[in-house]
């Protein structure tokens, strides 16, 4: 059996996808038609059946695509920060570092003390950042350094992961 690298699997799990959406839409348009009463049918150059049949190969393919993709992605370890992690797990803390990199950002745009509204005469109400907005703009940075290099670490780890999937009939 030929072999496709993990790269390329999610790739064409893309690619089965859309095409397992414009076979729903095919299978509208050939399930039905608009003629007089009493007129032959025409001919079509695929029936409800044909599509029928292309889609569920489809859908067999990327049933076994996709749990070949999770094996690999539980078998497969990449090495960051002095820790080995599961691919399934790498891409997890990348999406929690680049969650935490936002949210620090926001801390990192405020203003240390900003006035919100006159109290009388006499006084203002002003919200005061209990922080120091610099600090956390740099632990954002650092935070979205870190996503940046274990996603590197995941994508080169995905072209050196091959799976057992025949993938000819669709590149």
């Amino acid at each position: 059996m030929t072999k496709i690298s993990l790269a390329e699997a999610v790739k064409l799990k893309s690619v089965l996808s859309k095409r397992i959406h414009e076979l729903e839409e095919e299978m509208d348009r050939v399930s039905f038609i608009e003629i007089e009463k009493g007129s032959q049918l025409p001919k079509q150059a695929r029936q409800l059946k044909d599509v029928e049949e292309e889609i569920e190969q489809i859908r067999l393919d990327f049933r076994l695509l996709d749990r070949l993709m999770y094996r690999a992605n539980i078998d497969h370890e990449i090495q960051f920060n002095q820790e080995s992690l599961p691919i399934v797990e790498a891409i997890e803390l990348a999406s929690q570092l680049r969650a935490k990199a936002r949210k620090y950002k926001e801390f990192g745009s405020a203003v240390k003390e900003e006035f919100l509204y006159p109290l009388g005469d006499s006084g203002s109400m002003i919200k005061v950042a209990l922080f120091e907005p610099e600090d956390y703009r740099m632990k954002a940075i650092e935070m979205e350094r870190q996503a940046n290099r274990l996603s590197n670490f995941i994508n080169a780890k995905n072209y050196t992961v091959e799976l057992d999937f025949d993938s000819e009939k669709y590149f």
